[in-house]
């Protein structure tokens, strides 16, 4: 049985977490305190240990660029890239509203052949 990328929920979550990162970067600039708040939640993590270290110094280390540098770092497609987006400081960045039409949109664009 063959599985769509829109059933994996692999894939599904991948997409949904780049295309979230997607629009959180387009916000950055004018949007500030989406910065502050990642970087208070990266200073938690390392200060109460409950991320693992390596993935909170590098969101510490990536979100201290200019915010250019931090938008396209967000959406790179490597496997660094992603594997940071499982972990991200921006998690509640975006609205429940915004999410959930963002989720159903990525669905329905991975199951349009």
């Amino acid at each position: 049985m063959m599985v769509s990328m829109a059933t994996d929920p692999h894939r599904l979550a991948e997409a949904r977490s780049l295309a979230a990162h997607q629009l959180i970067a387009a916000r950055l600039a004018d949007e500030p305190e989406l910065l502050e708040m990642a970087r208070e939640r990266v200073a938690s993590w390392l200060e109460d240990r409950s991320v693992a270290r390596a993935y909170a110094e590098a969101w510490r280390d990536l979100l201290a660029r200019d915010v250019a540098g931090i938008a396209v770092a967000i959406i790179d497609p490597s496997e660094h890239g992603r594997a940071l987006r499982q972990c991200t400081p921006f998690a509640g960045a975006l609205d429940p509203r915004t999410r959930w039409r963002l989720w159903a949109s990525v669905r329905e664009q991975l199951e349009t052949p």
